[in-house]
Order: C-alpha cells, then structure tokens, then sequence
C-alpha cells in the first residue's frame, strides 16, 4: 500500500485529489495534505509517504523550493508535479531535481495519474529488490513468476484470511513442510507468510471499509482480528491513519 501527501493550495483541487480520485483502486491511502509548500515540507517529514503530488507555484514556500529542501532532509519520497502549461518551464527545475513524473493543470484525467503511480510502484519494487528488504506489498503476483507452492500458498490465503491461519495449516493444505514453505515464502515474495497475512487482511478490510455503513468493529472480524483495538493497532501501523480516518477520507 503506498501513502500519499498532496500539497495543494488551492482548496477545491485538494479537495477534489484528496476524495475524489479512488487512490484504493490504485493500492494508495493519502495521508496528508498541505496548502502551501512551508506546510508540506512538514506535514511530508511527519508522514514519510511513498510519493508527493505537489502543485508548482504556491505561497510560503514553492514546489520546487519545498522537493529541494525535504532532499536535503533526505527526504526518499517520489514526487509527482502538477504543473499548467504557462508554468512548464518553471516546473522544468522541478524535473532536474529528479522528479517522477509531471501532470498538467486542470487536471482531469485519471488514467495519467494512475500510469505515474505504476511507474512510481515499479520503482520501489526494483529499489525493494535492490536492498532486499520489502517496502510495500503486491497482491497482483504475475502467473509464472512465482513458483506453483507459492500460488497454492497465495491462494490459500486469500480463502482462509478471516480464520486464525497459521503457516503450518497452510504448508499442511499444500502438502510441504512448514519448514520449507516458510523459506521459499520468504525467498519468492520477500515477505513472510504472517507479514504477508497481515498485509492481505489490511487491503481487504481497507475495501471493506469504503463502504461508510460498516463499522470498524465489524470489519475486524471479517479480517481475521476478534480485538478492534488490536486491528486498529495493526491497520495505523500498515496505512498511517487509523480505520475510521482512513473511512472518513473514503466519504
């Protein structure tokens, strides 16, 4: 799941990035927004997203101005620029600061965002495998990527996710050893299978919870948690916001 900050200041625009665009369609929650580039700067080094999408021009503090100073920060968060015709070659020192990609005002068109977050999502997967160590989660692994345990494991999951599942009922299920399945689990997907366990419980009950009728309290138990407290725990830590924030945001 990759979180997002839109720093915008305009306040219909925001608005209108913030809930309107299906950032779940697209395995993203936004977790901030700012109206100035003063106000991103910090409200990014508080939430440390996946990626910024920032407007160019803004008072207190410009887009470029606030990119230049959160690298500075060692801030690692993609950026994603809006930017009007008039204004390109101002946001043209945005690009050479190593932006991911630029969209043009008015925004309107779904499809361009959707194809800038893919590119961002394919270059944390390659950062991820560069480093080994798994900074997002992937629910759409590829037929013949994987070996055939790891699909049986997968699907698995995705059938026994609300019960108390364990790696030693699935290895059992698909005829291997825990053993086993726990190395090659690890060695395919780069997680482990409780982490992975987790994460799949959290993007259901994230769609889940896009229906505003249903309680957080009846989400959990449909995903595997008979504590709300504990699946609330577990869904801040995942996401960044809590449950009825994250439903809050999706109204």
């Amino acid at each position: 799941m990759l979180k997002v900050v839109i720093v915008e200041d305009e306040p219909l625009t925001r608005q209108g990035l913030v809930l309107a665009v299906d950032w779940a369609a697209m395995d993203c929650v936004v977790v901030g927004e700012a109206a100035d580039g003063e106000q991103g700067f910090t409200v990014i080094q508080q939430t440390t997203p996946d990626f910024v999408l920032t407007d160019v021009k803004m008072p207190k503090l410009d887009g470029v101005q606030m990119i230049a100073k959160l690298k500075q920060a060692g801030c690692e968060a993609e950026f994603i620029i809006l930017t009007a015709f008039s204004d390109f070659e101002y946001a043209h020192s945005a690009l050479k600061l190593g932006v991911a990609d630029y969209l043009l005002k008015p925004y309107e068109d779904d499809s361009e965002l959707e194809t800038a977050v893919e590119k961002i999502r394919q270059r944390l997967i390659e950062k991820n495998n560069q480093s080994a160590q798994p900074s997002m989660f992937r629910f759409d692994l590829e037929k013949g990527t994987k070996s055939k345990y790891i699909e049986e494991a997968i699907t698995y999951i995705r059938a026994h996710y609300a019960q108390d599942i364990s790696v030693g009922g699935c290895a059992e299920a698909i005829s291997l050893s825990e053993g086993y399945l726990s190395r090659l689990f690890k060695k395919e997907t780069g997680y482990t299978f409780n982490s992975y366990v987790a994460s799949y419980r959290i993007h259901v009950a994230m769609r889940l919870l896009k229906d505003h009728h249903m309680k957080v309290y009846e989400v959990a138990p449909l995903v595997g948690y008979l504590d709300t407290n504990y699946f609330s725990t577990i869904f801040k830590k995942s996401v960044g916001i809590s449950p009825s924030e994250y439903q809050d945001r999706c109204q």
